[in-house]
This record gives structure tokens, sequence and C-alpha cells, in this order.
């Protein structure tokens, strides 16, 4: 059992008790009464979220960070102004200067990412016909 999975266990834990100390004692001296379904039904979304929130952040954390030009080799994306042979490519929603290893590409094309030079992308046009057979 991981450290960050026994931390989340023992906060989800304390804000369940604060949850009932809420109920119990806060409440009433406002003259709010919460029935006892009331406060269960309130743990079980509670823990619920508090789960979710877990695996969400799981995954986000086992993620392996995008960073960098280097990361971006073997991106695919599209022209966004004429590269003849430099111009911009959108990649990841980004706009990016680059460089077209294949000459001229109009905008709309389709390009894959083989290199970087300095801050600018190297491109090559994607083919998208299908080979015959």
């Amino acid at each position: 059992m991981s450290a960050r999975l026994v931390w989340a266990i023992v906060s989800t834990l304390l804000e369940e008790a604060a949850l009932v100390a809420v109920v119990f004692w806060g409440l009433p001296q406002l003259g709010i009464y919460i029935p006892l379904a009331g406060l269960i039904a309130m743990m079980v979304a509670w823990g619920v979220i508090s789960i979710v929130i877990y695996r969400m952040g799981s995954r986000a954390l086992s993620r392996k960070p995008v960073t960098g030009l280097p990361a971006m080799i073997g991106s695919r994306g599209k022209v966004a102004s004429l590269l003849a042979p430099e111009g911009l490519v959108r990649i990841r929603g980004e706009l990016w200067g680059a460089t077209s290893t294949e000459g001229n590409l109009d905008t709309g094309e389709e390009v894959e990412v083989v290199g970087e030079d300095g801050l600018k992308l190297v491109v090559r046009k994607v083919n998208t016909k299908k080979p015959k057979r």
C-alpha cells in the first residue's frame, strides 16, 4: 500500500469525522437538524467523491509529462499557414513555427513532426493514401 493511498484514506476518514461533528453538534446549535439517514447519505456521497478524485489524481500522476520540443517528435497536426518551406502548423491545439522537408505544403494538409531545428519543428507530409494490394 502506497503512502499516498494511506494518506488519502486517513484524510477521508478525518473529513467524514468532521462532517459528523458538524451535523451532530454544529448545526443543532443553529436550530438545524438533519436525520441520521441524511448524514449517512452525505457520508456515502463524500466517500464516492473522494474515491473519484483519488483515481483521477492517480491517473494524472502516472502519465508521462509531455514537455519540450523533443517530446513533439511523432506528433501529428495540420498546416495552419502555407509552408513554403517555412510557416505555421497546429499541433495539440498550439501553433508552432515549422519547416517542411518536402517543399511547399498547403493549409489544412496533415503533417508529422520528424525533428527540430532550434525553436522550429521539422515536419513532413503524412501519406493519407492507402497502399494498393
